[in-house]
């Protein structure tokens, strides 16, 4: 049997929610479904919300079943894509995202090493308070004039 993941509508007008199911190719989208895998409520407020039983969609994708495009987009969002195309299990059965903000729940390595950057040469230290002293200088030499005219003022 040819089986397809996809939603199934439900709500009314303007309210929808999508019923996650496998189903046999060759039904309609509104027939009968082999397993609900989950529930994806676009609609909800203040966020949308998504829930899927990973575990099992896992083994659904395992043995063949097709995901449609929209349910694809959500397992990414859920992590489901990542732990089929890892062959890695969820530690938790149920994966579950409200709003955009989705907890990445997969395998997560351990930090690479890093070595510690060298320190830099002596040389390169003593250049830095020249060019500060120079700087300072500077300032000293333009408030000299300033004060030259002032005095001149004050003696007249």
């Amino acid at each position: 049997m040819a089986t397809v993941i996809r939603l199934k509508r439900g709500g009314r007008k303007k309210k929808p929610y999508y019923r996650i199911v496998v189903q046999d190719s060759r039904n309609r989208t509104r027939g009968r479904e082999v397993e609900i895998l989950g529930v994806y409520h676009p609609a909800a407020r203040p966020a949308p919300i998504s829930e899927v039983n990973a575990v099992r969609a896992l083994e659904w994708l395992r043995q063949g079943a097709q995901p449609s495009d929209t349910v694809r987009a959500i397992f990414s969002k859920l992590g489901v894509m990542k732990h089929f195309g890892d062959g890695t299990t969820p530690e938790t059965e149920t994966a579950q995202a409200v709003g955009a903000v989705v907890e990445d729940k997969g395998y997560t390595p351990p930090a690479p090493v890093v070595d510690e950057p060298k320190p830099a040469p002596a040389a390169a230290e003593a250049e830095v308070p020249e060019a500060t002293e120079a700087a300072e200088e500077a300032p000293a030499a333009d408030a000299a004039p300033e004060e030259a005219a002032s005095e001149e003022q004050a003696a007249e």
